[in-house]
C-alpha cells in the first residue's frame, strides 16, 4: 500500500493523539503557570508530527529519514520534559505513565518507519554501512 498523505502514516497519528495528551497536562494545575517548561513540551510534541508531516513532503528517502530522526529525537524531549512535570508534582505518576507511554509508542513507529525506509532490518538508531 502506498501512502499518499502524511495523514495516513501511524506515527504521525499518534503524534497527534500524544499531542492532544501534551496539551491536556499543560493546561492543568499549576503547570499551566510555568509558561517555560509548558512552551517547552508542548513545542517538542508538536514537532514530533510536523517533521514527519515535513519530511513525508521532502522529496527523498534519505531527507524523510532525516527528518524521521528529528521526530524521535523530539519524543525522547517530551519523555524527559514529562519527568520534570512529575519532579514539580504537576501531575500524577499515572498521568505520567499514560503521557511516557504513548510518547514510548510513538517513539517505535517512528524509528520502525525509518528501519522500513532504510530497508534494513537494524534498529534506526546504529548507523548502517
Amino acid at each position: 500500500m502506498q501512502i499518499k498523505q502524511f495523514e495516513e502514516i501511524e506515527a504521525w497519528k499518534e503524534a497527534r493523539h500524544l499531542t492532544q495528551m501534551v496539551y491536556e497536562i499543560t493546561e492543568r494545575n499549576e503547570l499551566k503557570k510555568d509558561f517555560g517548561l509548558t512552551g517547552q513540551i508542548q513545542r517538542a510534541a508538536v514537532s514530533i508530527m510536523s517533521n514527519i508531516a515535513e519530511g513525508f513532503d521532502s522529496g527523498s528517502k534519505a531527507e524523510f529519514i532525516r527528518f524521521l530522526g528529528y521526530s524521535r529525537r523530539s519524543t525522547s524531549e517530551v519523555q524527559c520534559h514529562l519527568y520534570v512535570t512529575l519532579d514539580q508534582g504537576y501531575i500524577t505518576r499515572e498521568k505520567f505513565n499514560m503521557v511516557y507511554q504513548q510518547a514510548e509508542k510513538t517513539r517505535k513507529l517512528v524509528s520502525a518507519f525509518i528501519r522500513y525506509l532504510r530497508g534494513t532490518g537494524q534498529p534506526a538508531n546504529r548507523p548502517t554501512g
